[in-house]
């Protein structure tokens, strides 16, 4: 592992081969497993799993508890809430090895996922989406969509700092926090300004 400007506490066991962004915080009892590539300014909570070849953008957050398994990508700025769960094969059987046959899950930038939210593998998440606590996703999450519950349903759309916006007839809605306007068409989000 190349020399970096990071943070590991002394519980946490960092594999050779990963490569780690400066200002990026470990916590206790984690493991980074080898030939990960974490970002810059990430912060990884205590007990957890990187495991081999997850690669993580920038600024990325995850709480305690989560293991992100091979075949996850997490772009920058994505938030992991506690002990929220990823699988990597969709028919996992103990007497069977199914390490190549691992499905991958893109998390897009901006996302945020709930504490204990079960994200079905192959299943990728659209910018900006935020995912409720307690959420089992079973299809794909378009960017800036709210969902909720299990099997996980839309009941809405949230802006970009994670507020839940209203359209007009005309299909607009403006940030309550940021300001920032956006459009409802054909039934995707899009940031105007």
């Amino acid at each position: 592992m190349p020399e970096s400007d990071f943070f590991a506490h002394e519980t946490a066991v960092i594999d050779k081969g990963s490569t780690i962004g400066s200002g990026t915080k470990i916590w206790h009892f984690s493991h980074i497993m080898p030939d990960c590539v974490i970002g810059k300014k990430c912060n990884i909570g205590q007990n957890v799993v990187i495991a081999p070849e997850v690669v993580l953008g920038n600024n990325v957050k995850i709480q305690n508890n989560v293991s992100v398994y091979t075949g996850v990508t997490c772009e920058d700025d994505v938030f992991l809430g506690p002990s929220m769960v990823f699988t990597n094969v969709i028919n996992p059987r103990s007497a069977i090895n199914r390490r190549g046959q691992y499905t991958k899950t893109k998390v897009k930038k901006g996302a945020s996922i709930g504490a204990n939210a079960t994200i079905v593998c192959g299943n990728d998440i659209g910018e900006y989406a935020f995912v409720g606590a307690g959420a089992v996703v079973t299809k794909e999450v378009p960017a800036y969509a709210l969902i909720v519950g299990n099997p996980a349903i839309q009941i809405g759309w949230v802006g970009e700092y994670g507020h839940r916006l209203n359209f007009n007839k005309e299909g607009m809605a403006k940030c309550p926090e940021s300001g920032q306007e956006y459009k409802l068409e054909n039934n995707s989000v899009t940031r105007i300004s």
